[in-house]
């Protein structure tokens, strides 16, 4: 066990041994009286020779008695090595139980977790869908940066799984990731994106909560998915319906106009809404119509109602909210009956929805008045529950219902609870002051409680007295007569000093009384609290002003007594009063104004309620609840003035065919069939049957990924590769087929339809032994690969129009890799056998050894690279990304994938390459024309560069119809290879060969979490696209690969030594790219 866990054992409370002696006696005897004197260590022992024990009956036992700890509130952490041992056992319950107990301990116990990762990631292909899903939790639990693309890559594929509940999981994942890294943003959106459009219900409330934590201002993503959302909204898990409506509240803020204005505030902006400036002006001379709601704004208003009988009081809570903020006033009533419904609840509860009506009361006291009695305070209620009540009623009360409410008030200033008492004071004089009718009535019933027998009660009285008193303009001399004898009684200081307050202020009024006062406070002044000393000084002060003959010497001597006080305010008073009140040669201007600034007539004080600064927080928040912004906060905006263009939420059958060509190019009444070039279309037979398997293919894909972007599926798609053995034979194949194209081999059409044939079965057994997100993965793949070779198709047929029949032949052949359906006609037998294709092109692709292959690659970066930014592309966007495969338009190219987006609400034509700026021998293979991509619109191409190994830039000018914008790429150094896969012995002999100048090695220094074979893997295939070397030694890791265009050998050998030390050496005839290839894996394998 690390030093950490026994740290973390030895906290107060017994530590972990104890509790763990208490759970054994417990299950021995119900009293547990001997609990306290069992064996800890033999407790510890058990559990962990049960864990160890070869019967999965006796494992079962010991996880579920973990778990149950872990339950109770206890520390399970010591037998994590324990645990951790059975994560990879073929017992089901037995590893749902040790996922549970991974998930909680995984963030604790990082390194112990780290070397179970290869487990986890087997896990995640798992059949059964709750091993997936807790595989993914425990994956994302472990929150160490390192992980981070294994974390992207495994959330990536979760997010295409076949069960919603493995999605679901992927989302709650998303989170984790972003918090532990925010650089990833870019990327977990289009998870987000992707996810979003998932028709599962289960799914809809996970990832809309990842979408408000990780890109909440993304309002875009929302657009398609809205109506979706409305629909689902009522078969969605109350949490998610919880997290769904606020989002979709801030949703409506943004796009519909307020539907609380006048129709006359609202004429123009419904005009704009929907009709165009030409209808506009044919209709300036008619009437202008009444406000109109938005039908997406009625769709999420009726669809959110019924969730007002919801039993979460969450969910009628957030419902309150919506139509509090967003529905029409005369609508937002049905809300008050549910609310009042919760308060039957328990105490918390209550507190956050009294605390909402008190908002709500305020500005709409119609909308509760029916519920009055619902709001009379109970004995039971706890303090803070009756003063939100009282709240309530203060503000409800009117000129109807105040006699019942005063009645009401007498009876809860008798209460016991003081608090509460002093409460229901507070709320009376807030009654006289709101309704003049009862305010000689409040006052009178006031001054009858300082009589009170409590000085709470009294001292609260009295300072409310004071607030009505100075609000009247009437004459209380009575009042002030009877106040200025509870100065002998009360000792509450605020109410001293709002007595002498009164009395100051009053002093003409009452003149035989004051100077009195001033004499008994003169004598206690130095026992008196700060608060009552600054009184007594101002009342000096006034009567000197007004009563000099009285008072003159009494005012000197508290003015004496104030100057050497002990608080530097009542000194400061003290002076500055003097020097005010009492004339000599030092005096300033304003001492001839003293009277008119001590007896000036003073505001009356405003009561208002202490809620009704906190309307401008969204109801049902933490901020509201704690009247200040709260982290992570999302502020609702204003309503627009005029409501952006609605048809951003259409969602048309005719967008599905969007995805599979260029956007614009397909004939809109025939979505399947413009899949397939024109020359294709042609051959009626193997037509038709084509577009009957590209329906239902397509028809699956949405299904299971539901529109997913091409980078994304070809990610997944290459990730899946890498699952089945037989498909870099499959690849060779297909390789071997486009070198015969090239060389002119095209009449052999016969021999390579049967290749075709024997390829497809080939691939579909390859398939049928993997995931079943591997199979829709691949499915994507093949279609994002149909769509850029149709594009290069269209290319070729206008720069070559007498093609023969045989290059229609070698087109199709192109599709090979869409669906494993080969057309059915007789076909001779081909001259060469696939396998000794497949042969001869491994001995073209090794230059050492026959033995020595192209692999598939291990791990495809998910990093995007901005071509071009939307602010320079005036609304176009460009990013690239290298997808590791073999590129289609030659062997020495690097493939690379280019994903454009309109930003502007305005159609792009012709976008296009041209003037490309390459240095010597580097050559390019161009995407064909986009003829127009719509608003918001987004198209993946697929290009070519042969970059001669070297990282030296590709520039060019990416065109629209009307401008031009210079743009480069530069790759990676790791990404101008290609995986090679060979024997030990055979690189041992490679290596042999590329000594002395074709040999560059540094030592380094590792991190320790970065001594792991895993991470070792991770790091290096993270940087380069290299292959795995088997290897004989734990310490030493080998991995080859070839350069793209010469074909070149690179060896990479890791070294781990002692002292946390490794060599890092690399082979190979290009020492350019063996040097900048070392000088890159350095710092990521040294860091941490």
């Amino acid at each position: 066990m690390s030093s950490n866990s026994f740290a973390y054992n030895e906290q107060p409370g017994g530590g972990e041994a104890t509790e763990l002696g208490q759970e054994a006696t417990s299950t021995i005897s119900p009293s547990g009286g001997f609990g306290l004197f069992s064996s800890d260590l033999k407790k510890n022992e058990d559990l962990k020779q049960m864990l160890e024990s070869n019967k999965d009956s006796a494992k079962l036992d010991a996880m579920k008695r973990i778990v149950g700890m872990i339950a109770k509130g206890k520390n399970a952490s010591e037998l994590f090595p324990a645990v951790v041992k059975n994560v990879a056992s073929k017992n089901i319950e037995i590893k749902k139980l040790v996922y549970v107990y991974l998930v909680r301990y995984a963030e604790e116990q990082q390194d112990l977790a780290l070397l179970s990762i290869s487990t986890f990631q087997r896990a995640l292909k798992d059949p059964n869908q709750l091993i997936r899903a807790s595989a993914l939790r425990v994956l994302s639990s472990i929150r160490v940066p390192i992980i981070v693309p294994i974390m992207m890559l495994a959330i990536k594929e979760a997010s295409a799984d076949l069960s919603p509940y493995v999605r679901k999981n992927a989302a709650h994942a998303i989170q984790k990731l972003y918090s532990l890294d925010p650089e990833q943003k870019e990327m977990l959106i289009e998870v987000i994106e992707k996810l979003l459009k998932d028709k599962s219900t289960l799914v809809a409330g996970s990832v809309v909560m990842a979408f408000e934590e990780v890109c909440p201002d993304r309002i875009d993503l929302i657009h398609k998915n809205y109506r979706k959302l409305c629909n689902l909204l009522v078969d969605v898990e109350e949490w998610g319906q919880v997290v769904i409506i606020h989002m979709l509240t801030r949703y409506a803020r943004t796009q519909f106009v307020s539907p609380w204005k006048e129709d006359g505030d609202l004429e123009e902006n419904e005009k704009n809404f929907y009709e165009s400036d030409d209808d506009q002006k044919e209709k300036t001379d008619k009437t202008k119509k009444a406000y109109t709601m938005d039908p997406d704004h009625r769709l999420l208003i009726r669809n959110t109602k019924p969730l007002l009988q919801s039993r979460n009081a969450a969910v009628v809570m957030a419902v309150a909210q919506l139509y509090w903020h967003i529905s029409p006033k005369s609508e937002a009533g049905v809300i008050s009956k549910s609310l009042v419904r919760l308060l039957r609840s328990n105490r918390e509860v209550q507190y956050i929805v009294l605390q909402n009506i008190a908002t709500m009361s305020i500005h709409r006291k119609g909308m509760f008045e029916p519920y009055l009695k619902s709001f009379y305070v109970r004995s039971t209620d706890p303090t803070m529950i009756k003063t939100l009540k009282l709240e309530i009623l203060t503000n409800l009360a009117n000129e109807a219902n105040i006699s019942t409410l005063l009645r009401e008030f007498q009876t809860y200033v008798k209460s016991q609870d003081k608090q509460f008492a002093a409460a229901t004071i507070q709320t009376i004089g807030r009654c006289a002051t709101n309704i003049s009718e009862v305010t000689d009535t409040c006052l009178s019933g006031l001054v009858c409680l300082l009589s009170n027998r409590d000085e709470i009660v009294v001292a609260e009285s009295v300072v409310v007295i004071k607030k009505l008193l100075q609000m009247q303009p009437v004459q209380h001399g009575e009042i002030i007569k009877h106040m200025a004898k509870l100065l002998d009684s009360i000792t509450v200081p605020v109410a001293r000093a709002s007595i002498l307050w009164l009395i100051g202020e009053n002093c003409e009024r009452v003149p035989k009384i004051a100077p009195d006062v001033l004499r008994k406070m003169a004598k206690s002044f130095t026992s008196e609290d700060d608060l009552v000393k600054l009184q007594i000084l101002n009342l000096g002060a006034k009567l000197y002003l007004t009563n000099s003959k009285q008072t003159k010497l009494l005012t000197q001597y508290i003015l004496n007594l104030g100057k050497y006080d002990q608080n530097y305010d009542i000194r400061d008073r003290t002076r500055f009063i003097r020097q005010l009140i009492v004339p000599n040669e030092k005096s300033g201007a304003l001492s001839k104004y003293a009277k008119k600034i001590f007896l000036a007539q003073k505001p009356a004080p405003l009561l208002e309620s202490p809620f009704k600064d906190r309307d401008h927080f969204q109801l049902g928040t933490l901020s509201h609840t704690l009247n200040t912004k709260a982290t992570g906060y999302l502020e609702l905006s204003n309503w627009p003035e005029v409501a952006p263009d609605p048809s951003v939420r259409n969602v048309e059958v005719t967008e599905l065919a969007k995805e599979w060509t260029p956007a614009g190019k397909a004939k809109k009444e025939n979505p399947a069939k413009k899949f397939y070039s024109e020359s294709e279309e042609e051959e009626d037979s193997s037509d038709s049957s084509s577009d009957s398997e590209s329906e239902s293919g397509s028809e699956s894909g949405e299904q299971d990924e539901e529109g997913d972007s091409s980078d994304d599926s070809s990610e997944d798609s290459s990730e899946s590769e890498s699952e089945s053995g037989s498909e870099s034979e499959v690849e060779n194949r297909r390789t071997a087929k486009r070198n015969s194209k090239i060389t002119g081999k095209g009449n052999s059409e016969d021999g390579e339809n049967e290749n075709e044939k024997s390829e497809s079965s080939d691939s579909s057994n390859a398939e049928s032994s993997s995931m079943e997100e591997s199979s829709s993965d691949s499915e994507s793949q093949s279609e994002n690969e149909s769509e850029s070779r149709k594009v290069t198709k269209e290319k070729e047929k206008k720069t070559k129009q007498d093609r023969s029949p045989a290059t229609k032949d070698v087109s199709l052949l192109d599709l090979d890799d869409f669906n494993p359906v080969s057309t059915p006609v007789a076909l001779p037998k081909p001259a060469l056998s696939p396998s000794l294709i497949a042969d001869l092109e491994g001995l073209n692709l090794s230059t050492s050894s026959s033995v020595i292959s192209v692999n598939t690659p291990l791990f495809v970066p998910m990093k995007s690279h901005v071509l071009l930014h939307r602010m320079s592309g005036k609304g176009l966007a460009a990013h690239y990304f290298f997808p590791r495969q073999s590129c289609i338009f030659g062997d020495k190219m690097v493939s690379i994938q280019i994903t454009l987006n309109n930003t502007t609400d305005q159609k792009m034509e012709n976008i296009h390459i041209k003037e490309k700026k390459l240095p010597t021998d580097m050559q390019m293979h161009v995407f064909n024309p986009i003829e127009s991509l719509e608003p918001e619109g987004s198209i993946t191409v697929s290009m070519g560069i042969d970059f001669c190994d070297s990282t030296q830039t590709a520039s060019f000018q990416l065109c629209t119809k009307d401008d031009c914008f210079s743009v480069n790429i530069q790759p990676p150094v790791g990404e101008l290879l290609l995986p090679v896969a060979m024997s030990e012995k055979d690189f041992k002999k490679e290596q042999g060969m590329l000594t002395g100048m074709n040999e560059t090695s540094a030592v380094i220094i590792v991190a320790p979490q970065n001594f792991t074979s895993s991470v070792i893997l991770q790091k290096v295939v993270n940087v380069a696209n290299v292959g795995v070397v088997p290897s004989g030694q734990d310490n030493i890791h080998r991995f080859a690969a070839k350069t793209v265009h010469s074909g070149s050998l690179l060896l990479v050998t890791v070294e781990l030594k002692e002292g946390s030390t490794a060599q890092l050496i690399i082979n190979t005839e290009k020492t350019v790219i063996g040097s900048v290839l070392l000088r890159e894996l350095k710092p990521v394998l040294s860091q941490g």
